[in-house]
C-alpha cells in the first residue's frame, strides 16, 4: 500500500504541491497523471524520502521509506533515466545493484533477458539508447523482487513494442498482487493500463477515483435508416438524444434496450457503438484545461 497524506512542499514561500492525498493499493495500477510541472515528480520524491515534505507524510506499507528494513526488496523504483556508470556493461551494472538489493548474479542475468537486453548485456551502458537505458532502469527496479513499484515517466524513449512490453509487465505485476504507481503526462498511453486515476494540476489533487467510475456509462452512437423516427422512439423510452447530422448520440439507454426500441419502431440500424470519454478528455475536463 502506498499512502500520501496531505503532502505539502514549499520552496521559499512558493508551494510546489499542496495537500496531496491519495492511496495506491495492491492488485491495482494507479496512474498519477498531470502535465509537466504539475507536481508529479515532487510527490514521488517525497514518497521515496528524496525530498522532505514541508508537512504531511508519505508511507509505504505503513512506514516511511527511510524506515523500511529492506527497502530495495519492498519497493522498486524508476525515478530517473541513465543512472548507471557509462563505462559499465549492462550486466556489470545489474550485478553491482544486485549486491545492494540482496539479489543474485543469476537474477541479474535473467532480468536482462526478461527486459529484452540479453543481446546487449556486454555492451557499455554509455552506448545504450534512451529506450535501452529505460529497460535497464526497470530491470534494476525489479532486482529485489519488490511488491511495490513506483515509476516516474517509465515510457520515455520506448518504441511501440517497448510500450507493449512495459504495460504487460506492469499489468502482470498488479495481477500477481503487486502495487503499481506510475506517473505520466502522456495520458493516451495509459488508457489501457491504469485501474485508478489520481489527477494532479497546479500542485493539487483534482480527483482520485477508479478509471471506470470517471469514464461513466458513456453514450451510444447510432446510425439508422430513419434518424427522426428513431430519435422520437428513444425519447419516448427516456433516452436523451442529440446529433451531429450523421448519427444520433443517445444517453440513458443501454445498448440492448436501444436495439429493441429500434426493432419495435421498425427502423433499420446500420451502426451502434458505445463511446466513452478517453483518459485525456477526462483529464482536461477535471483540470479545467482547454
Amino acid at each position: 500500500m502506498i499512502e500520501a497524506r496531505n503532502l505539502t512542499k514549499t520552496y521559499r514561500r512558493t508551494e510546489a504541491i499542496r495537500d496531496i492525498t491519495f492511496t495506491a493499493g495492491p492488485g491495482r495500477v494507479t496512474g498519477l497523471l498531470g502535465l509537466n510541472g504539475s507536481g508529479k515528480t515532487t510527490t514521488l520524491r517525497m514518497l521515496l524520502g528524496v525530498i522532505r515534505p514541508t508537512s504531511g507524510e508519505a508511507l509505504i506499507n505503513g512506514s516511511r521509506y527511510r524506515d523500511l528494513r529492506h527497502p530495495l526488496r519492498q519497493v522498486g523504483v524508476v525515478l530517473e533515466q541513465g543512472l548507471s556508470n557509462p563505462g559499465q556493461t549492462g550486466y556489470q551494472h545489474l550485478v553491482t545493484q544486485a549486491l545492494l538489493a540482496g539479489a543474485s548474479r543469476k537474477r541479474a542475468g535473467q532480468l536482462l533477458h526478461d527486459v529484452g537486453l540479453g543481446a546487449a548485456a556486454e555492451q557499455r551502458t554509455g552506448n545504450y539508447s534512451l529506450g535501452m537505458r529505460q529497460r535497464l532502469a526497470v530491470a534494476t527496479a525489479l532486482l529485489g523482487d519488490p511488491a511495490v513499484l513506483i515509476l516516474d515517466e517509465p515510457s520515455n524513449g520506448l518504441d511501440p513494442a517497448g510500450l507493449t512490453w512495459l504495460w504487460q509487465l506492469l499489468r502482470g505485476h498488479a495481477a500477481a498482487g503487486g502495487t503499481v504507481l506510475v506517473s505520466s503526462h502522456l495520458l493516451g498511453e495509459l488508457e489501457q493500463l491504469v485501474d485508478d486515476v489520481v489527477i494532479i494540476s497546479d500542485g493539487q489533487v483534482r480527483v482520485t477515483a477508479p478509471l471506470v467510475e470517471l469514464s461513466g456509462p458513456g453514450r451510444l452512437r447510432v446510425r439508422s435508416g430513419d434518424q427522426e423516427r428513431l430519435w422520437a422512439a428513444y425519447e419516448r423510452y427516456g433516452g436523451r438524444v442529440s446529433t451531429d447530422g450523421r448519427a444520433l448520440f443517445v444517453t440513458g439507454l443501454a445498448e440492448v434496450a436501444a436495439g429493441e426500441i429500434a426493432l419495435r419502431a421498425q427502423v433499420p440500424i446500420y451502426e451502434m457503438v458505445t463511446e466513452r470519454p478517453q483518459l485525456e478528455e477526462i483529464f482536461f475536463n477535471v483540470a479545467g484545461i482547454g
